[in-house]
């Protein structure tokens, strides 16, 4: 009796994967046309994208690179007008390239420089990078704007967000001691304190942390009050 089941069930599966070879092969048949374009239009899909970078984007890159060298120069001999033109320049003839994407970051301290400080918001928020030094840094530098236009609220936001981008020790333990003293001027006391304790407990030996016994303590005393 068991030996007939396992005989039928044995039968059961040859029967069923005879049928579902029949219905693809039915299926197949049916669709065939636009299987076929469907295939086609992939394969040329993945040969446009490598004809796009190879042919296109790589030279291009190199053309941004070369044209951002002198921009870069005139920036460390502090010719932030002739600078700003040239990162502007590359930054619209190059917007696909990294060397473009980087050049929004160089316009935004440049107009930071000038005083400029929407348009410098403006700029910081085209650039995009995931480097540990950099990304806090453009977020940093987004929050200082704000603040200088008084928005102090954005600004405490942003450096909490920049501390939080990367945990390195140079760029955290800086916005952590900004965005507590932007949280003192809004009077938001008890945010203060839990920035400037989370400096003391995960950066101890940063320049900054050196004298944050007392910016706990006034923290701590005025959210009493």
């Amino acid at each position: 009796m068991e030996h007939k089941e396992e005989k039928n069930t044995g039968l059961d599966l040859d029967t069923t994967l005879i049928e579902t070879t029949s219905k693809v092969e039915t299926f197949y048949s049916t669709y065939k046309k636009q299987i076929n374009i469907g295939i086609l239009v992939a394969l040329v899909v993945v040969a446009g994208y490598f004809g796009f970078t190879k042919l296109y984007l790589e030279p291009l890159e190199k053309e941004a690179q070369a044209a951002l060298f002198p921009a870069q120069a005139l920036f460390e001999k502090d010719s932030i007008d002739a600078a700003l033109a040239s990162f502007e320049a590359v930054g619209n003839d190059y917007g696909l390239t990294k060397a473009g994407n980087l050049s929004h970051y160089y316009a935004g301290v440049c107009y930071m420089r000038k005083g400029e400080f929407q348009n410098a918001i403006d700029k910081l928020d085209k650039f995009s990078t995931e480097n540990e030094l950099v990304a806090p840094l453009a977020i940093g530098l987004k929050g200082d704007a704000f603040v200088e236009l008084n928005d102090i609220s954005k600004g405490a936001s942003l450096y909490m967000k920049a501390a939080q981008a990367s945990k390195n020790k140079l760029t955290a333990p800086i916005f952590l001691k900004k965005a507590g003293l932007a949280f003192e001027e809004l009077k938001e006391y008890k945010e203060a304190t839990a920035a400037y304790e989370k400096l003391k407990k995960e950066y101890p030996d940063a320049q900054e942390a050196q004298d944050i016994d007392k910016y706990i303590a006034r923290a701590t005393a005025a959210s009493a009050e």
